[in-house]
C-alpha cells in the first residue's frame, strides 16, 4: 500500500475540521497535488482564516467559493475549478461538507429535516453531476483501466450514525435528520457507483470516525478520534482503493461498515 497520488483534489466544507485536515495533509505530502481546491461557503470570512493562512504558503492551494446546497454556487464552481485545471481533469472529488442539529425523533421538524438533507445528500448528488465532466477527463486521462483514487474518485464522507444495522452511538444522539441524509448518501454512493463505473470513476462513502470537531465534539461525551488520527487514516484507505471497493461503505481504517 503506497502513499495516495493525486494530481488534483477538491474538498468541500475545507475551511475546518476534517476538511481543513484533509487540505493540511494534501498539502503536506511529500509529492503533493499539483493543485488542491479548498471549497467553503465564505472563502473571505472569519471561519476560513486558517485556510487563508494556508495559502499564502502553498502556491498549489486554490480557496474556492461553494454554497453546497446551491445549484448556481455549484456549477460556478466546477467552472472555476476547470479553468484552473485547463486540458487536464480532477482526479479527486471529497464531498465532507455537512451539518447536524442534535434534534430527537419527537422534535425533528420539516425545516430542520430539509435543510440537513439538502446539505448532506442533495448537494453531494448536485456536486457530482456538476464536476462528472472533470472526473470523465481525469480518467480517461490515466493510463490503464483500473479503478482508483489517482485515477478519478467521488469520496463521500458517511457516517456509521447512518448505518441502519449499527445505529452507532443512538443513546448518545438521536440526530434523526442527520442519520436519515447519511442513509440516504450511502445510497447515493451506491447508485453513483453503478452510473458511473463506465465512466472509469471510482464512487465510496467513508465513516471518518467519531472525531473532535466542532460538530462531533458538540455533546456531553468527548470523540475518541483527533482529525490528525481520522485524516492519516482515510488517506491510507484511498491510497488503497480499488475496483472492489466502489459502492462500498469503509471507515477510516478500511473496515467495511454495514448498511
Amino acid at each position: 500500500m503506497g502513499e495516495l497520488h493525486v494530481r488534483s483534489v477538491l474538498v468541500t466544507g475545507a475551511n475546518r475540521g476534517i476538511g481543513l485536515g484533509l487540505v493540511r495533509h494534501f498539502l503536506g505530502m511529500p509529492k503533493p497535488p499539483q493543485w488542491v481546491f479548498a471549497a467553503c461557503r465564505d472563502p473571505k470570512g472569519q471561519r476560513a482564516q486558517e485556510l487563508q493562512n494556508l495559502v499564502s504558503k502553498h502556491s498549489n492551494l486554490v480557496i474556492i467559493p461553494l454554497e453546497v446546497t446551491d445549484p448556481a454556487s455549484i456549477k460556478a464552481a466546477a467552472a472555476r475549478v476547470a479553468e484552473h485545471l485547463g486540458t487536464s481533469g480532477l482526479n479527486l472529488l471529497i464531498n465532507n461538507a455537512g451539518i447536524a442539529k442534535p434534534n430527537l425523533l419527537d422534535n425533528e421538524t420539516l425545516e430542520d429535516m430539509t435543510q440537513i438533507y439538502t446539505t448532506n445528500t442533495i448537494g453531494p448528488l448536485l456536486l457530482g453531476q456538476a464536476f462528472l465532466p472533470l472526473l470523465k477527463k481525469a480518467a480517461q486521462g490515466s493510463p490503464g483501466s483500473a479503478l482508483s483514487c489517482s485515477k478519478a474518485a467521488i469520496i463521500n464522507m458517511s457516517s456509521s450514525a447512518g448505518s441502519i444495522e449499527e445505529l452507532y452511538v443512538w443513546d448518545h444522539a438521536e440526530v434523526v435528520s442527520y442519520r436519515c441524509s447519511k442513509a440516504a448518501l450511502n445510497m447515493l454512493t451506491k447508485c453513483q457507483s453503478l452510473s458511473y463505473q463506465k465512466h472509469g470513476i471510482l464512487c465510496v462513502a467513508l465513516h471518518p470516525g467519531w472525531v473532535q470537531t466542532d460538530m462531533g465534539g458538540s455533546g456531553s461525551r468527548k470523540p475518541p478520534l483527533t482529525v490528525d488520527a481520522s485524516v492519516q487514516g482515510m488517506l491510507k484507505v484511498l491510497s488503497s482503493l480499488s475496483e472492489k471497493e466502489t459502492g462500498t461503505f469503509l471507515n477510516w481504517e478500511g473496515k467495511v461498515v454495514p448498511w
